[in-house]
């Protein structure tokens, strides 16, 4: 699937590790300004196509083509976040700054426009009274916001597509809600296409434009409207059903044939 606007798609795309196939059949795109959500459980695939879609990972089968004109600077990515990540000693400012590692080459400092770009990074997430503060001390919110600065900062002439894998791991549900709304305020206010991997499924639903179900291979990829009226979907939401969808006016959990 190639539409004209898509900045990655994936044709009958799968993964093999040491000869065995470990997630097969995907055919999906990103396109520009998109919100896609990736769910499955634990062992998938939806890690492994990350990989593939930051060009870390060749597919055994199948093809992922780019757009002609989307840099590897134009991709941010959100990893999870481990204990030695949290506990990093280092300023907010410092860290946004890290983004700009990549371009320093044999400058040993970082320029009058590094430090600008933090600036507004900073400014963008609504953290700039953060930037002298020390990141271990922040709060787990605090701190996934200044790691989304910290990958807007890295691009050149901004961001294009914004990949998290599970950015929502060990927050309270206030902050999720926050979170979600900094991230839909990315895709909306500054057109940044969004690919997130979760288990939040019910939640996800309400901001994604698509879903893509993996389960070893690809299960269901469309729009999430679709998904609430496809079998895989209800089963998915089953917990979470209950009053009338506000696109079709059908229950929520219905299953469309």
């Amino acid at each position: 699937m190639k539409h004209e606007t898509s900045l990655i798609a994936c044709k009958d795309v799968g993964f093999r590790y040491e000869g065995q196939l470990a997630v097969s059949g995907i055919t999906c795109a990103v396109d520009a300004g998109d919100y896609l959500c990736i769910v499955g459980e634990n062992g998938s695939g939806k890690s492994t196509l990350v990989r593939g879609m930051l060009g870390l990972l060749k597919p055994s089968e199948g093809v992922i083509t780019f757009d002609a004109a989307l840099r590897s600077s134009d991709i941010g990515y959100l990893p999870q976040q481990n204990a030695i990540q949290r506990g990093f000693p280092a300023s907010v400012q410092e860290v946004v700054l890290s983004g700009r590692l990549g371009r320093l080459g044999l400058l040993p400092l970082y320029t009058r426009a590094d430090r600008a770009a933090a600036h507004e990074a900073l400014k963008l997430l609504g953290i700039s009274e953060l930037a002298k503060a020390s990141f271990s001390e922040l709060s787990g919110g605090q701190q996934q916001r200044v790691l989304l600065a910290r990958a807007l900062c890295a691009a050149d002439d901004g961001l294009k597509i914004l990949i998290l894998d599970e950015p929502m791991n060990g927050l309270d549900p206030h902050v999720k809600q926050e979170m979600y709304a900094c991230i839909t305020s990315l895709n909306e206010k500054q057109g940044i296409a969004v690919v997130m991997v979760t288990h939040d499924v019910q939640t996800a639903v309400k901001f994604a434009r698509h879903m893509l179900v993996l389960n070893g291979r690809q299960e269901f990829f469309g729009t999430a409207h679709d998904f609430e009226h496809a079998a895989v979907g209800a089963d998915l939401l089953r917990d979470a059903c209950g009053g009338t969808c506000a696109v079709c006016g059908l229950p929520k959990g219905t299953v469309r044939q």
